[in-house]
């Protein structure tokens, strides 16, 4: 790896690092501060549901900046949004406002991330290491992540107050623009399409977008922030047990990365992202009928030990079966494609947790999501991988 690349994945790797870290207590603390604001079970729903439109249309709007100017620009700019969030957060109570900075700060409110940060930030470390590195350098990125979120999960339960938490958001937001301002700069030309040039592969791009649709519109019934909710009323779990719990998640997955690059090296990406999805939604529907607080926990963390190990694999997958060239419109419309169908279902769980059952979500979502591993692979399994990656 050279200096350039190590200048790349470095910078990413910490503001990654910074970013979930706040995702992990803001995810939690979203619903319960909205829900202390004021709103339903519908309308913590429907909050969720805007904050992932919008997290689709930053994806969307930043493909076309990120190609001309190249991602510094783009990842900048992005992380000035955070700050605002950050700002509006600390000096509003309205509940339109927190959601419009929600909104703006791209929060994840699922246990992994979304949006135009992992657009962009998975297409510079495609291009930053060899092929051979490729999965191991996303489990890593991914890694970070999940063990960051996991920490700023337990920060919940040692804090168990919101406005501290804003602060410590809107100085992760510096941190961050103060990353990305170490990338080094890349020519504008660089990261262009050539005028009139079409993308070979956007078969296959579409197809894997529409199936990544599915498995995300299946897991906006499962988000976190709706789990969250879940384990607060039906277990009246309070702040500081939820930040313990999900903080205890947020580990085993941030362990699984661990493993992703070893199983993916032994079995494919393909067969990795399947089967670990697979069996890790079959205990998803379980959850639904745990009796107590104690087995849904236990149920949660078998859950989350095998169901992140496809998201490097996944991304591996993806930047090794499109040529260069098109590897932002690949990130861009698969992570577009599968944050608007998430966004659908916030709004529908909500009502079905209230009309139908409250745990009704995670047999639908787990139902859904098995469907999706299924259809992956019957539709990928005799694609072959792009030979320059």
């Amino acid at each position: 790896m050279t200096t350039f690349c190590q200048a790349d994945v470095l910078a990413i790797f910490a503001a990654k690092t910074v970013r979930t870290f706040c995702y992990g207590f803001l995810g939690i603390v979203l619903p319960v501060y909205l829900s202390d604001l004021g709103l339903s079970a519908a309308g913590v729903g429907v909050a969720v549901t805007l904050t992932l439109a919008g997290s689709a249309a930053l994806t969307w709007l930043v493909r076309r900046p990120a190609e001309r100017y190249g991602a510094r620009a783009a990842l900048l700019a992005l992380g000035a949004l955070s700050a605002v969030a950050a700002v509006i957060f600390l000096s509003s109570r309205d509940p339109r406002l927190v959601v419009l900075a929600a909104i703006l700060g791209n929060v994840a409110v699922g246990t992994g991330e979304t949006g135009p940060f992992l657009t962009l930030e998975q297409v510079r470390i495609a291009r930053a290491v060899p092929a051979s590195r490729r999965t191991v350098a996303l489990s890593v990125y991914n890694f970070l992540g999940y063990a960051a979120a996991a920490l700023g999960a337990v920060t919940v339960g040692a804090l168990a107050a919101y406005r501290p938490l804003f602060v410590i958001f809107l100085a992760g937001a510096a941190v961050q623009c103060a990353a990305y301002a170490c990338l080094p700069r890349e020519a504008s030309e660089e990261r262009r399409r050539p005028e009139g040039t079409r993308l070979p592969s956007a078969p296959l791009i579409r197809r894997l977008a529409a199936l990544g649709a599915l498995d995300s519109f299946a897991g906006g019934f499962v988000l976190q922030s709706l789990v969250v909710y879940f384990f607060h009323e039906r277990y009246a779990l309070g702040l500081e047990a939820l930040g313990y719990v999900f903080f205890a998640t947020q580990i085993l997955t941030a362990a699984s990365l661990l493993l992703a690059a070893r199983a993916a090296a032994r079995f494919g990406l393909l067969a990795t992202m399947v089967v670990s999805h697979l069996v890790s939604n079959v205990v998803l529907i379980l959850i639904a009928f745990a009796p107590t607080a104690s087995v849904a926990i236990a149920l949660l963390c078998v859950r989350q030990l095998l169901s992140q190990m496809d998201v490097p694999t996944r991304q591996a997958y993806l930047m090794a079966l499109v040529a260069d060239h098109e590897r932002e419109a690949a990130a861009t419309t698969t992570n577009v494609a599968r944050t608007v169908a998430q966004a659908v279902t916030p709004a529908l769980t909500g009502w079905v947790m209230q009309a139908v059952a409250l745990a009704a979500p995670f047999v639908a979502g787990g139902a859904l999501k098995i469907a999706y591993d299924l259809l992956l692979y019957w539709t990928f399994k005799d694609v072959k991988l792009h030979p320059d990656a």
